[in-house]
C-alpha cells in the first residue's frame, strides 16, 4: 500500500512539475476562454484572497529553517535585492503612470503590482537561467516577510495622487493573504517535516491552479472592459517588467557580484507577486475595477519575459 501511495505521489509530482513549467501557457489558454465565456468563471472572484492564501501557504511549506540561513549568510546581496524590489519597481510604476498618462484605475493597478514583494516564480526562472537559486529564495523570503509594512506604505505614498488609500486596511489584507499563510506553512514544515516531504511535490500544482483561477476570474469579471484598454495595459506591463530587469541587472553589476548573482538579482527585481496585487485591488479598491488588469496581465508576461531573459543569460554565460 505504501509503495502504491508513493507511486501515486510520484505521478502527481510529475503532473505538478508539468503544470509549473507551463503556467504561462495555461494562463493564456484559460484566460482566453474566460474572456469569451465569462459566465463560467464569475464564481471565482469572491475566492481570490483564499486562492492566493493557498498559493502562499504552499510557498511556506517549501521553506525550511535552514533557508533563513541564506538571508543571514548573504546579507549584502539579500538586502540589496530586497531594497531594489521596493524602490526600483514602485518608482518605475509611478514613472510609467505619469509619463503614459494612465487612467487612474490602471495607474493604481500598475503601482499595486510595483509595490508587491518578489514572486515565487522568480526562483524557478533563476533556476532555468542557471542563476544563484539560494540567493533568489533568500530575496523572495525577505521581501515577502517585510511586505505587510512595505507594500501598504508604498501604495499609500505613490497611489494617493490617484485614489484614496487606507493604509491599515491594506496592512490587514497583506497579513491575511501573505504573512499568515506563509508562516503557517513554515510552522507545519517545521513540526511535521516527514509528512510535508511527501506532499511538497504536490503543492506547486495547487499553487499553479490557484494563480490560474485568480487570473481567469479577473478576466471574466472585466471581459467587457478589457478591449478598450488591453493594449495600454500590456504596454505598461511590458515596460514595467523590462525596466525592472534591466535596472536590476545594472545595479547588480555595479555591486560587482558574480554573473549568477547578477542574474538572480535582476530576475528578482523584475518579478512581482502580481497575485497579491490582484487581491489588494479586489479587496481594497472595489470602486476601481480596472485596477485588477495590470496584475492579471503581469502574471502572464512576467513568466514569458523571465523565460526569455533566462535564455539570454545562459547564452551570455557561454560567451564570457
Amino acid at each position: 500500500m505504501s509503495t502504491q501511495n508513493n507511486g501515486v505521489l510520484a505521478q502527481i509530482g510529475k503532473i505538478s512539475g508539468f503544470l509549473s513549467q507551463h503556467i504561462a501557457e495555461l494562463i493564456i489558454i484559460t484566460s482566453v476562454i474566460a474572456f469569451y465565456s465569462p459566465k463560467e468563471f464569475l464564481w471565482i472572484p469572491p475566492y481570490t484572497a483564499m486562492l492566493l492564501g493557498t498559493a502562499m501557504f504552499g510557498m511556506g511549506l517549501t521553506i525550511k529553517r535552514e533557508d533563513f540561513q541564506i538571508v543571514f549568510s548573504r546579507p549584502k546581496e539579500v538586502f540589496s535585492g530586497c531594497l531594489m524590489q521596493y524602490t526600483v519597481m514602485p518608482l518605475v510604476a509611478y514613472f510609467l503612470a505619469v509619463v503614459m498618462n494612465l487612467d487612474k484605475d490602471i495607474a493604481l493597478g500598475v503601482i499595486l503590482v510595483g509595490c508587491c514583494p518578489g514572486g515565487t516564480s522568480s526562483n524557478v526562472i533563476a533556476y532555468i537561467a542557471k542563476g544563484d537559486v539560494p540567493l533568489s529564495v533568500g530575496m523572495t523570503i525577505a521581501s515577502t516577510l517585510v511586505a505587510p509594512i512595505a507594500t501598504p506604505f508604498l501604495v499609500y505614498l505613490l497611489a494617493g495622487a490617484w485614489v484614496e488609500v487606507s493604509f491599515m486596511a491594506m496592512v490587514m489584507s497583506v497579513v491575511k493573504v501573505v504573512l499568515v499563510p506563509v508562516l503557517a506553512g513554515i510552522a507545519i514544515n517545521s513540526m511535521f517535516p516527514e509528512v510535508v516531504k511527501k506532499l511538497v511535490n504536490i503543492m506547486p500544482a495547487i499553487s499553479v491552479i490557484a494563480i490560474v483561477l485568480i487570473v481567469d476570474g479577473i478576466v471574466a469579471a472585466n471581459a467587457a472592459k478589457i478591449m478598450g484598454c488591453a493594449l495600454v495595459v500590456m504596454a505598461a506591463v511590458v515596460l514595467h517588467n523590462g525596466l525592472g530587469i534591466i535596472i536590476g541587472q545594472m545595479l547588480a553589476k555595479a555591486m560587482k557580484v558574480s554573473y549568477d548573482k547578477q542574474t538572480s538579482i535582476a530576475i528578482e527585481v523584475g518579478t512581482q507577486n502580481s497575485g497579491l496585487g490582484l487581491v489588494l485591488a479586489t479587496a481594497n479598491f472595489a470602486a476601481n475595477p480596472l485596477a485588477t488588469l495590470p496584475g492579471a496581465i503581469f502574471s502572464v508576461w512576467n513568466l514569458i519575459a523571465g523565460s526569455l531573459y533566462a535564455s539570454f543569460r545562459i547564452k551570455g554565460r557561454k560567451e564570457e
